[in-house]
Formats: structure tokens, sequence, C-alpha cells
């Protein structure tokens, strides 16, 4: 399987067990790959009293760093000013979260094998 087709797969693969986490948790997903002009964010997602914007990494190992340090400054600015845009189009009384939920495991080319998952709440800045 040719490299980059297996990191996207992966990849998709992680943002599917994250939303089934996420589900499980009691959060209503509301959009998955939401893009705009500006930039995509994987999950939002909403609980009683919050919307979250959710960044998801998927790794097989943290041979270069945990899925978590990928999420860069730039990203998390990229992030923010994309779920602005979407607030602007879709205005909430909800309070803003941004999470990062880490997935590893990895995929076989048939098969993912999900190893574990890490959900880190309100890990930046507000709206």
């Amino acid at each position: 399987m040719i490299r980059g087709i297996k990191n996207k797969l992966t990849g998709q693969c992680g943002e599917d067990a994250a939303a089934a986490f996420l589900k499980k948790k009691g959060y209503k997903i509301i959009e998955r790959n939401y893009k705009n002009k500006i930039g995509e964010i994987d999950i939002i997602a909403k609980n009683k009293e919050d919307l979250i914007f959710v960044e998801v990494k998927t790794r097989k190992n943290e041979k270069f760093g945990t899925p978590a340090e990928a999420v860069t400054y730039y990203k998390k600015q990229k992030i923010v000013n994309t779920a602005k845009f979407y607030l602007s189009q879709n205005p909430t009384s909800l309070n803003i979260r941004f999470d990062v939920i880490e997935v590893y495991g990895s995929f076989d080319g048939s098969t993912f094998n999900l190893d574990e998952i890490n959900h880190y709440e309100q890990v930046f800045p507000e709206v």
C-alpha cells in the first residue's frame, strides 16, 4: 500500500475512533471534517454546556513525539480562526472549548488496530 494512502486511512480511522469515543462519553457529533475558506476542524461536538472543536491526531507510536505535540502554535491558530468563522455562521450560547484527542493505533491495510485514546480538554484559548 502506498504510504500516503496508508497515512490518510490511518488518520481517518483515528477520527472514527475519536468520534465513537466522544459518543460513548455522551457527546453529540455535530460535524466531522468541517471545512471553510480558512481551514478544517476534525470534529465539532457538543455536550450539555459546551460546543467543542476537536483536533484528532493519530500515531502508531511516540517515535516522533506524542500526537498532541503535533498540534503546533500555527495549527492552533488555524483551528481557532476556522472556529471563529464557523461561529459567525452558526451562533451559539454554549461555552466554546478546544480539545485534542490522541489516538494510538495502526492500520495494517484492512483493519485499524486501536491501542489507546487520550482526550485533552480545553487545550488552548477560547474564541
